[in-house]
Formats: C-alpha cells, structure tokens, sequence
C-alpha cells in the first residue's frame, strides 16, 4: 500500500511554488482570449471520457481513446499562438535592458499623433521594445527613415498608399510602413473598435511594442500595451505614459524588478 511520506521537505515547497508559478502565467496568457473557452472543451471532453469508462460505453470510450490519442497534437495546433507567446516571455532575459526611446523621438511622435487626431486622420504606430518585430517589418514597405512629425503625417495622409498598414519604429528610426499586424482573437473587445484597434491589441499581445492609435471616427488616441487598452486625453497623459515606459526613472534596476 502507498504511504505518503510523514515528513515535508524544502524541495517540496519548491516545487509546489514553481508549479503554481507556471499555472498561473498559463492562465493569464490565455485569460481574455478564445482559448479559454478551448481549454473548458477539452476539460469536458475528459468528463465524457471519464464517465464512459466508469459506465462501460464501449463505442464512446474507443471514440474519445481515438480523440484524446492526439490530443498533443491537437494542443499545439489550437494554441499555437499562447504558445509563441509564453516561448517569447520565457526568452526574455530578466536582467536585458529595454532599448529606450529618445526623449526628441517621443516629442515628435506625440505632435504627430495629436495633429492627426484633430484633423480625423487615423494612425496605428508601433514602437519596438525587446521583442523583434521583423516578421511584420517584412509584410510592409522598407523605410529606415528619419524619424519626425513631418514624416509620420505624410505617411497616414489618406491619399498616401501606405495609410493603411501599421508603421514600425525601431531604434529611433521609422523602418517600416503599410505593415500588416495580427488581429487580435479576443472575444471580448468592445464592438466599436474596428481593425485598426484590433490590430494594435493584436500585435501587443504577441510582443512588448507599445502601440499608439489614433481614431478617424472619433478622435481618440489610445496607447496599448500587453492587450490593455487606454484612451488619453491630451499631450500631457500621452507624454506622461511613455516617458514611464521608455525612460523610467529606476535606470537599469527597473528591468529586473518589473520581471520579477
């Protein structure tokens, strides 16, 4: 007969923590999104099985065996982008430094977005943190241009044939324009955003960029980030925002404690 052990050990502790570590980071990266739902189907699907084998259904049974054979297979090929994305946080090294952005960068990018907004001119920027952006750098067309107010109003001018995609800026430089992002999958964002929104919650979500939008039907600038979107109201919030997020005030430290 099985006899659990009278005494607890260090090891244990730990292990009870990691484990509880990595449950919960797998739960707040699927929260929000469709693949909570998924997982409450294949958790039924185990129910039924259960119950079948507990009942004797012969057919059932060997139907579910045939289904939960390659439920490995099945896993990987729904969750495929929760997957990419943990891979990505896992990657992430607790002690790199996040490539700031320069102080004049954030100036012209702030003038940029509140001038389109007044004039109901939508916008969608993107502005590379850790994680590469090259896979979308290549759905649009090559700039490594200058980066400047001038530059950017020019690019989202509706008679320009780059207005629609999404612009990338990487290392103080616009590299890239008229790029196609992802869209996000989440069930529950509210039904007034249209693509452009979406595919700044999209592309957030899949990586650390911070993602300025700015709305042709309503005016509103909205900074997302991590799949969070938050409206500002004037060049002061927007200004405060981004200087919290690219020039924080900790130095090198701020990296390894926000990780942690």
């Amino acid at each position: 007969m099985f006899e659990v052990p009278s005494y607890f050990r260090w090891q244990d502790l730990l292990d009870i923590l990691v484990v509880a570590f990595i449950i919960h980071q797998l739960i707040s990266i699927i929260r929000g999104t469709r693949s909570v739902q998924m997982v409450l189907g294949l958790f039924i699907l185990s129910i039924v099985y259960f119950i079948a084998k507990i009942f004797d259904l012969s057919a059932l049974m060997w139907l579910m065996q045939t289904f939960l054979s390659s439920l490995l297979l099945i896993v990987i090929i729904v969750f495929q982008q929760d997957i990419r994305r943990a891979l990505t946080q896992v990657g992430k090294s607790p002690f790199q430094k996040t490539m700031d952005v320069a102080d004049k960068d954030l100036d012209e990018i702030i003038r940029s977005v509140f001038y389109l907004s007044k004039r109901r001119i939508g916008a969608l920027i993107v502005i590379e943190r850790e994680t590469g952006l090259q896979d979308y750098v290549e759905s649009g067309f090559d700039l490594d241009s200058k980066l400047c107010k001038e530059m950017l109003i020019s690019i989202f001018m509706p008679v320009s044939p780059l207005h629609d995609g999404g612009v990338i800026i990487h290392k103080g430089r616009i590299q890239s324009a008229g790029c196609i992002l992802p869209l996000t999958q989440n069930p529950y964002i509210n039904k007034r955003y249209g693509t452009r929104h979406r595919a700044a919650i999209g592309i957030s979500e899949e990586t650390d960029a911070v993602v300025l939008v700015v709305s042709e039907e309503t005016q509103e600038i909205s900074v997302v980030r991590h799949g969070a979107l938050t409206t500002v109201s004037d060049e002061i919030s927007l200004s405060n925002s981004l200087r919290a997020i690219f020039i924080p005030k900790e130095g090198a430290s701020q990296s390894w404690k926000s990780w942690f």
